[in-house]
């Protein structure tokens, strides 16, 4: 179950991911200091008893790590400026409240980003922003140049295509690298496995082996033994007969005179 603190976490979370998808004015406040007591609580969260799991906590800074760059991108002058700051932004990877099908960081990424593009295109073309009012002149100048403009909305375009498809084929190209390290870490292992059985066969065979030698050992001794006492036997009998006959020779055949 959920503490409270984390309740009211989510909570404020959710209001938090719901005024970053708004279009909001410069005089908007409520988001940077929501996000400074999201902040807050989320250090509090770390250090409580009953926080979630390490997984949940990583989440949950991804999410505010997002609204605080995305506030510091806002901050910038530059439209060129603030789409490269939200390139670099990592929105949450699951959805804050049950009802969403799709993590609200992620839909703010995605609507950020578009509003960058946009203004990066008008920016080039040489829009101004409703509600500054142009001059004339520089109507009729925009007016006198429309080719220029056309083909240079479709250089942007281009470029951002081209830097789309590098991003694709940037993130194919990981995927495969992490497939392939994946099989040659599982090959690995079963080369591993396989030399692992090898070798504790190979000792087993070993020690048995030292058993049979230790057995062969011992019979060749006791072998060894029994050949030693019956040779023992064999010269003293020969030399008890060898005697017994010089003394009968020499009584049956006395010395000649």
């Amino acid at each position: 179950m959920a503490s409270r603190l984390e309740i009211n976490f989510i909570r404020l979370l959710s209001r938090c991911e719901s005024i970053a998808s708004e279009k909001r004015g410069e005089a908007e406040w409520r988001l940077e200091k929501y996000v400074g007591a999201l902040e807050e609580m989320l250090v509090a969260l770390r250090k409580s008893q009953s926080k979630p799991t390490a997984e949940v906590l990583t989440d949950y800074s991804r999410k505010v790590d997002f609204l605080k760059g995305l506030l510091e991108a806002e901050k910038l002058s530059s439209p060129t400026e603030k789409a490269l700051a939200n390139q670099f932004l990592a929105p949450g990877r699951t959805p804050t409240i049950a009802n969403e099908r799709m993590p609200a960081t992620k839909t703010v990424h995605i609507q950020t980003k578009a509003r960058c593009t946009g203004e990066m295109r008008d920016e080039l073309l040489g829009k101004v922003p409703s509600g500054k009012g142009t001059s004339e002149t520089d109507l009729r100048n925009r007016r006198g140049v429309p080719l220029d403009e056309r083909q240079s909305a479709a250089e942007l375009d281009a470029v951002l295509q081209h830097h789309h498809n590098l991003q694709e084929k940037l993130a194919e190209d990981m995927l495969n690298l992490a497939r392939n390290l994946k099989n040659n870490t599982m090959a690995a292992q079963n080369i591993i496995k396989q030399d692992n059985q090898t070798l504790s066969q190979s000792m087993r065979q070993a020690d048995l082996n030292f058993e049979k030698l230790k057995t062969e050992s011992e019979r060749l001794e006791q072998h060894t033994k029994k050949s030693v006492n019956w040779l023992l036997w064999m010269m003293l009998i020969l030399v008890s007969f060898t005697f017994i006959s010089m003394i009968l020779f020499i009584r049956i055949f006395p010395r000649l005179r």
